[in-house]
């Protein structure tokens, strides 16, 4: 009797002693992780003065600076100059995908360059890790020369990971002792529903003769594919929804773009162009623009 209440208060101290550790473990892979972030928060503020630097020179000015880096919000930071510059939108953009994709954690982002005098958009792309996502218009135009500001939204994403990586591992230890230490002697299994009582989602819908595959991004019409992006299978789904109603423009661009923050205003304008030549599969098929409202998906029956 004697021997099992020390084994019982043996295993007991283990557990707790393997409970402590993995706190401890917990708390200085945060600090570990907040340190990190800082670091590459001030390497990234090195690259994006950098990209102020070439703009400069590639406009001819060799002398003024570059204003000091601000970081408007959590993931927000812009670029500003002492003079203003002239700049060619190709090479804005050629510089900023060169010297971003030195950035480990940077994957998505969208550049705003503003005027410094009416704040408004003089030109705007945005960038995405899968290439078929970028939007970049009208690349060939060179901008006059004014006084620009420069903002670029990332889309959160890796500089958190590793923090949460090691939170989330660090907890899945705790979980896994926990239950060890405190599961009771019977276990319940678990009851696994017959396979015909699942329910299953549709992701295929029949705009006129063409069908939508939502799941796997397609249009097929006698047999002929063409594929869609994820951006583009977004827009359509919420028309394929409610085809022949209206669909207003703030719906599509906070369902679509929510979650990524700023966005530039041409870009869903961008996206609906796309999907019209790509649904002109089907004549009787149209997405019409209803002036002050939004769009409408038309299917001809």
């Amino acid at each position: 009797m004697n021997l099992s209440r020390n084994l019982l208060s043996g295993k007991r101290k283990y557990l707790f002693g393997l409970l402590f550790l993995s706190l401890i473990c917990i708390i200085c892979a945060a600090f570990s992780s907040e340190n990190s972030k800082d670091f590459d928060f001030a390497r990234r503020e090195v690259l994006l003065r950098r990209i102020g630097h070439e703009i400069l020179l590639q406009s001819g000015d060799r002398t003024s600076r570059v204003l000091p880096i601000k970081k408007i919000s959590e993931n927000e930071y812009q670029i500003s100059f002492e003079n203003k510059l002239s700049f060619q939108p190709d090479s804005l953009v050629n510089t900023t995908q060169r010297l971003l994709a030195k950035d480990p954690f940077t994957s998505d982002y969208v550049v705003s360059v503003l005027n410094c005098n009416s704040s408004g958009v003089a030109y705007g792309y945005a960038i995405s890790k899968n290439k078929q996502d970028d939007v970049v218009p009208c690349r060939g135009r060179k901008q006059p020369v004014a006084c620009y500001i420069i903002n670029i939204k990332f889309k959160p994403a890796g500089i958190n990971v590793a923090k949460s990586g090691y939170l989330l591992g660090g907890l899945s230890i705790l979980a896994f002792v926990g239950f060890i230490f405190l599961r009771s002697k019977s276990i319940n299994p678990r009851k696994v529903l017959p396979e015909n009582e699942q329910t299953h989602q549709t992701h295929l819908f029949a705009l006129g003769s063409v069908l939508f595959d939502a799941k796997n991004r397609k249009l097929s019409i006698d047999e002929k594919m063409t594929d869609l992006t994820a951006t583009e299978s977004r827009v359509l789904l919420i028309f394929a929804l409610s085809p022949n109603e209206i669909i207003e423009r703030s719906r599509l661009q906070k369902e679509i773009w929510e979650d990524d923050g700023v966005i530039v205003g041409r870009s869903l304008d961008m996206f609906i162009s796309k999907l019209r030549k790509k649904l002109e599969i089907d004549p009787d098929i149209k997405i019409v623009v209803i002036r002050g409202k939004g769009y409408r998906l038309e299917i001809i029956a």
